[in-house]
């Protein structure tokens, strides 16, 4: 008989990592929300096999939910080798710093952020650099991990507090790309850190575009259309969404737009 999960989720992380999940366990209810927290200690006293699994949840836990999941806790999901890059944006925050790996640790959930003891770690390498792969990559690792452990896990390490490191919250002011400051490098990392949310943006012949597909432009090579950069490098610009517009090719916004 498969073991019974209350998941807890939200975004990618938790989309990738709940069909991972379900194909291997019987997930008897999803929190997306404080409200569905009520629901959950319900559940729970009447399943109390059921184990909590969480990926990016966005909230709190509260100190008496969290008890009705002892001893083992309710397993978090995090996209970081903890205790690097605790906090809201780990991934982001990861490809913003030039790392070329990203790694995941499932750890027990506890009140304080991303501070529990560790039940598992590993870090991947040659990922591409694509937001969604990575995040797809690290939670379907994750979720993999509790599904052949779920039943037998060991006891978890704690986190070394001294070495932590944190990230915050994306936000909107951070879009707009300041090339005439960044190395082609920092522009492309911020083009692919920014998918989704807050979108990277920058304006071509008067048009606010979000970038949506970008790489860096090597010796030799030529764009239709193209962000020079302060260290001399430059970003070529694949795919874009002017305002208000629908995506297209950088040949086809040339053909629009240029004058």
């Amino acid at each position: 008989m498969s073991s019974k999960v209350i998941f807890f989720g939200n975004g990618p992380l938790a989309d990738y990592a709940l069909e991972v999940i379900k194909k291997n366990c019987e997930v008897i209810f999803h929190a997306r929300s404080r409200e569905d927290l009520e629901v959950v200690c319900q559940i729970k006293k009447e399943a109390p096999e059921a184990h909590g699994v969480l990926a990016s949840f966005g909230v709190m836990i509260p100190k008496e939910v969290l008890e009705l999941f002892e001893p083992e806790g309710i397993l978090n999901i995090h996209p970081s080798l903890l205790p690097l890059y605790r906090g809201a944006s780990p991934i982001e925050s990861a490809i913003l710093n030039g790392d070329t790996e990203f790694s995941v640790s499932v750890m027990k959930l506890v009140k304080a952020m991303d501070a529990g003891p560790i039940y598992y770690q590993t870090t991947l390498s040659d990922l591409p650099l694509c937001k969604d792969d990575i995040y797809k990559a690290l939670a379907e690792t994750g979720a993999k991990w509790i599904c052949q452990n779920l039943t037998n896990l060991s006891e978890p390490v704690l986190q070394d507090d001294s070495k932590a490191t944190y990230c915050g919250k994306l936000d909107k002011s951070m879009s707009l790309l300041t090339p005439k400051t960044d190395t082609a490098e920092t522009t492309f990392r911020k083009i692919v850190a920014y998918q989704g949310y807050p979108k990277p943006k920058y304006a071509f012949f008067g048009v606010s575009c979000i970038i949506l597909k970008a790489h860096i432009l090597e010796q030799g090579e030529t764009a239709a259309l193209s962000i020079p950069c302060a260290d001399g490098g430059i970003v070529a610009i694949d795919r874009l969404q002017p305002e208000g517009k629908k995506p297209m090719d950088a040949k086809s916004f040339i053909n629009g737009y240029a004058r």
